[in-house]
């Protein structure tokens, strides 16, 4: 089939005008908001959001003037994923450099700029967690599930215009939540900040997520759904659950920035939770667990190492995953009985974590010499052992008389960097590598010895930070803990303090070098792009017709 046959427009689009109708009517909202809004950060915002609205529409309106988008059925849709690969790594880089600095401004508190608002630890907190969890992670975690759905299902991806309405939908809700971070408007519930408009927003994005992911694999040329698009397709459907269910608000006003959410107490407490591990369970665990079971094999050119065991893995983790959240309520006014629950799954969660973890090192089995060849490979099988070691950390810190030393302190911290940087950073960083030559049509990095030196420079930051923030995390626990003969605290908040100031600085430390390796690979992957290959990591992945 010719290009000139399979090029084609497709003229009125419902689809096309759908989109348009949904961008007309979030201008005419963010219109009124800008006029009527009674708090001064709506108005504010409301600006920002109209002119992205506008943005949207201007360009709906070019698309159908144009006799609409253009559609080529015997191609993968590759620029999407191309803008998902680039967008991962800004928000990557945006992200890890507010962790720096925030790090600098707990070990410094002289850097705490409080006068100005927006630059103070309390606006940029939030800040750092969305933009390395939603915008980096969730980018990642778009680019790679519309790849690999497509090439495991042998067809285009499904919806026409819908898969780019959902990217750039996704890139305004960031937009929309950083920016309302960093004025203060945020409804104070860890990982899900955004108030009720940027929630509402981000659920018809996520919605029309699912929809494309299912409908590409209803029309699938390859029988069999490969194992990945079940872990995929089971992360978008429990975050869209958990984020309708979390943000049940009832807005102070229609116009304003401000809601009320329905639940409260000690059952907001609950939910939050229920949402928070599940939002670590999905979101950073499930969805990256995708990314293994596709870019591992892919890379070392072998199948995984048992099927089974990745059905296994599958379904013992979905299930008891999303009953684990009590386990951060311990000594609370939630129940005991839903407290012991909590631990309890917690605990039968390390069995299926390390069955996946085995499967994804074995899956090297007659390929463990691409550990000493290929920094990529090294990369993605470090990741993995990344996640073995959280998932066994985590169900260990459940446990009621651990937890009970290390809950609210910085072992806490440690551990959630040790997943998130080693677990999700690496296995995400990993795929980029894979994806770059492969869409780019490049015979590999412009620079391999540039991905050795990030692997080793990142790697080494990862345990600058989580090795000080577990000493400081069980001194900070022994020191609360502590009494004197009279039966009085040992130690003032104050000098518990002062004691991890040293570990403060190892931490910034090792987020600096962490962010050093992000700019190598952001430079090394401008250069690949830009066509200034010199070596050969591998051969261009063929790319199958989809023409019958």
């Amino acid at each position: 089939m010719t290009s000139s046959q399979t090029l084609q427009r497709s003229g009125f689009d419902i689809n096309l005008a759908a989109v348009g109708l949904i961008t007309l009517l979030g201008a005419l909202w963010a219109l009124f908001a800008a006029a009527f809004a009674p708090d001064a950060a709506m108005k504010g915002q409301s600006w920002l959001i109209l002119a992205g609205f506008l943005t949207g529409l201007l360009l709906v309106v070019g698309a159908i003037a144009r006799g609409g988008v253009i559609v080529d059925q015997s191609e993968y849709n590759e620029d999407l994923i191309k803008a998902g690969v680039i967008a991962s790594l800004f928000w990557g880089a945006a992200g890890l450099l507010v962790g720096v600095l925030i790090a600098f401004q707990l070990a410094f508190p002289v850097l705490n700029l409080d006068a100005f608002g927006f630059t103070s630890f309390g606006r940029l907190r939030p800040l750092h967690t969305s933009a390395v969890i939603f915008a980096f992670g969730g980018n990642v975690l778009l680019a790679t599930s519309f790849y690999v759905v497509q090439r495991t299902s042998r067809t285009r991806i499904a919806g026409g215009v819908w898969p780019w309405f959902v990217f750039w939908g996704y890139q305004f809700f960031i937009v929309i939540a950083a920016s309302g971070y960093l004025i203060g408007i945020t409804q104070s519930q860890e990982y899900a900040e955004p108030e009720w408009y940027a929630d509402l927003w981000l659920t018809i994005v996520w919605v029309a997520y699912l929809l494309i992911f299912l409908g590409t694999l209803w029309k699938r040329k390859e029988p069999h759904i490969y194992v990945a698009n079940w872990f995929y397709l089971a992360f978008i459907i429990t975050i869209a659950v958990l984020h309708v269910v979390n943000n049940l608000a009832v807005p102070v006003d229609f116009f304003g920035s401000r809601s009320y959410p329905v639940m409260a107490g000690v059952q907001n407490a609950l939910t939050q939770w229920w949402y928070g591990h599940n939002a670590v369970g999905f979101f950073l665990t499930a969805g990256f667990l995708g990314i293994m079971y596709y870019f591992i094999p892919k890379r070392v050119h072998r199948p995984v190492y048992s099927y089974r065991l990745s059905i296994i893995h599958f379904w013992s983790l979905i299930f008891i995953y999303i009953w684990a959240g009590p386990h951060h309520l311990h000594y609370t006014a939630l129940p005991e009985w839903a407290q012991t629950l909590g631990m309890t799954f917690s605990i039968m969660l390390w069995m299926p974590s390390w069955g996946g973890m085995i499967n994804g090192l074995m899956t090297l089995s007659g390929a463990w010499d691409k550990l000493r060849t290929d920094p990529v490979v090294r990369m993605l099988v470090l990741s993995v052992a990344f996640y073995g070691m959280s998932t066994f950390e985590g169900p260990v810190m459940s446990v009621r008389a651990v937890n009970s030393l290390s809950h609210y302190t910085d072992w806490t911290v440690g551990h959630v960097h040790s997943g998130a940087l080693g677990w999700v950073g690496f296995v995400s960083f990993g795929a980029l590598y894979c994806l770059v030559p492969w869409l780019w049509k490049k015979k590999g990095m412009f620079s391999k010895a540039l991905v050795d030196w990030h692997f080793w420079i990142a790697t080494f930051g990862i345990l600058l930070y989580i090795t000080s923030m577990w000493v400081a995390g069980i001194m900070q626990g022994l020191m609360w803990r502590a009494y004197n003969e009279l039966g009085f605290l040992e130690y003032s908040f104050v000098e518990t303090v002062e004691a991890m100031h040293i570990s403060y600085i190892i931490r910034a430390v090792g987020g600096v070098l962490y962010l050093a390796g992000a700019l190598i690979m952001i430079y090394n992957v401008y250069r690949t792009i830009k066509g200034d290959v010199t070596e050969t990591d591998e051969a261009v992945v063929p790319q199958p017709a989809l023409a019958e």
